[in-house]
């Protein structure tokens, strides 16, 4: 009887050593996921399949902490549950204004040779996987994380080099992991990174839910240029009452399923704003593109500000220098103009964390939460919407705990924001819905820097949908029929579809007001009705680079615009058959084409 109980025991032990794999599956059932441990070296890995094909190898997962390290030598200790997640919340700003999600859940746990714990909890959702890592209640000191995807040469991946203080590169074509673009000494890598594992089958990398005291993070392939690691932007990050890691999030699928994805902000913390009546968002006139130092003037200002009136735009950007303002009036007289023409003005900072020296002013007005409650309440005694932060410094965790000082005290002011020269959306605009919209991205200003724009917009664009602006919104500030300091090559109508194509809950119209005044009725028309906040969005056609057509929906009308990205005249025939089961039925067209001469 004793022998019989002991082999019973002994094969219940070895069918828990041998089970060294978790699975789950995405609530339709489309993605698979494999975690397990890998022999010999006892490393903690993952395998992502979407219908059975891969789409993403996690060569390794883990963490080092001053305290412990998670690396090798990895056990299952315990493999959860799976469970299921419904979820449906509403946005101010994104591709949809009510976003609903499913997913499965489940958590594991791993232990090292010393017994040590970590948590890893996986949320496959439809469009993607989304996982993070949890240390248990105490303190202690992360170190380093250890999570890297595999992308083996010979996939096509779009990917920017990374820059703490910008996110303002190209995403390139290129099929290894050696830089290309304007940077090309380094291996590290910004987020958002698109790869094309198989012929159609795409994943997105990025993160999501920055919250206090963590920092972002980067891709390093320095080891292996097949191995992108996820690199945290502070040396360490101390905690006292346990951790979690920011979201990594990888969206999975054909190219709709990648536009079309909310998944950073599914992942986010919910919204903290319990009145949102007062966000509301809308195009507004911008000063700088045309005028770099445009609002140190009076009538300059004035000028935009009729603009704005005179196109029916909610807003007016009154950009760098405002507070030298002169020629006729200082900024409280512009405030006061703008308030006389149903105007409601947002105005510039400088972040005073990067640039200070020698940059253009205000500084310093934001840095403290004593100097932000002055200036917050001298914004609301004289009419303000919001604020445009700029020059910010990196990704650490100070960094990141301003930004969430500058939002969490701007919502009890009810004050709009824009975070400019900043780090990449994340996630917060379904926390702090009265976040706006962030640059993080090569847009239009660069026409006034360098002359790299002009032949490389048309590409760069066509990219934008499929990398950035998945991500959240853009501040690219489309929509420039004149030239700036280096010209535009890109045509009236590639120029027009960009507003629609890109998504910003304020959208930045760029342009001089002599250019707008003097478009075609049309044309006026609908940059004068054009919405920033969408109901819906879809994808049409495309492949990044290539060419890019998009539908977003505004009450019962959709709007459909689509670029070229190459250099020569293409044909597309595009089928509207699959917006039926989101609302389209029959209907009329306005349809804006360029000319021969573009």
């Amino acid at each position: 009887m004793k022998h019989i109980t002991l082999t019973v025991v002994l094969s219940a032990l070895t069918l828990i050593s041998c089970s060294k794999d978790v699975r789950v599956n995405s609530p339709d059932g489309s993605l698979s996921l494999k975690v397990y441990v890998q022999d010999p070296c006892g490393t903690l890995q993952f395998d992502l399949s979407k219908d059975g094909k891969g789409v993403i190898h996690a060569q390794q997962l883990g963490l080092t902490t001053a305290q412990a390290t998670w690396k090798d030598s990895l056990r299952l200790r315990s493999k959860g549950k799976t469970n299921s997640l419904t979820e449906e919340y509403t946005m101010t700003t994104g591709k949809r204004l009510i976003c609903s999600n499913t997913a499965n859940t489940r958590d594991i746990t791993v232990t090292n040779q010393s017994g040590d714990v970590l948590k890893v909890e996986f949320r496959l959702f439809n469009d993607g996987l989304a996982f993070r890592y949890e240390l248990p209640e105490g303190k202690g000191t992360v170190t380093s994380e250890l999570t890297s995807y595999s992308v083996p040469d010979g996939v096509g991946r779009w990917i920017q080099t990374y820059h703490q203080d910008g996110y303002e590169d190209f995403y390139p074509y290129v099929t290894d992991g050696h830089a290309q673009g304007r940077w090309k000494k380094t291996n590290k890598w910004g987020y958002p990174a698109l790869v094309e594992p198989s012929e159609g089958l795409f994943t997105l990398i990025t993160e999501a839910d920055i919250t206090r005291d963590h920092c972002g993070s980067y891709l390093d392939n320095e080891a292996d240029s097949c191995l992108y690691r996820v690199v945290m932007a502070d040396d360490s990050i101390s905690y006292s009452q346990g951790w979690k890691s920011p979201w990594r999030v990888l969206i999975s699928g054909s190219l709709d399923t990648i536009v079309e994805s909310t998944l950073v902000t599914d992942v986010s913390e919910p919204c903290t704003i319990e009145d949102t009546s007062w966000i509301k968002p809308g195009p507004a006139a911008w000063i700088y593109w045309a005028f770099n130092h445009g609002s140190s003037d009076f009538k300059t200002v004035c000028e935009y500000i009729d603009l704005a009136a005179e196109m029916g735009w909610p807003y007016d950007l009154i950009d760098a220098e405002w507070d030298t303002m002169s020629g006729g009036g200082d900024i409280l007289d512009a405030l006061k103009y703008a308030e006389s023409k149903g105007v409601k003005p947002m105005i510039w900072y400088n972040s005073s964390t990067n640039w200070i020296n020698g940059a253009p002013t205000p500084h310093y007005r934001l840095n403290t939460q004593e100097s932000r409650e002055k200036e917050y309440t001298w914004l609301n005694d004289n009419g303000v919407a919001g604020i445009k932060v700029d020059f910010f410094h990196g990704d650490n965790a100070a960094d990141m705990n301003y930004y969430l000082d500058l939002m969490e005290d701007a919502a009890r002011h009810h004050l709009l924001i824009n975070f400019h020269g900043a780090t990449l959306p994340r996630g917060w605009q379904r926390t702090y819905p009265h976040l706006m919209t962030m640059e993080a991205v090569y847009g239009a200003e660069w026409y006034n820097n360098l002359p790299i724009l002009t032949e490389a917009a048309a590409c760069h664009n066509a990219t934008l949908p499929f990398t950035r602006n998945v991500v959240g919104s853009m501040d690219y500030t489309p929509g420039t029929f004149s030239d700036s300091q280096h010209p535009h090559i890109t045509s009236d109508c590639h120029e027009l579809a960009l507003p629609i194509l890109f998504e910003s809950g304020i959208q930045h119209m760029p342009d001089r007001p002599s250019t707008y005044l003097a478009l075609p009725e049309e044309v006026r028309t609908l940059l004068a009705t054009l919405p920033t906040a969408w109901d819906d969005t879809r994808f049409i056609a495309g492949y990044p680079g290539e060419n890019a057509v998009l539908a977003r929906k505004s009450g019962d009308k959709w709007y459909i615009a689509g670029i070229n990205g190459t250099d020569n005249r293409i044909t597309m025939n595009i089928s509207l058959d699959r917006l039926k089961k989101f609302g389209l039925s029959a209907h009329n067209a306005t349809i804006f084409t360029d000319t021969d001469s573009g």
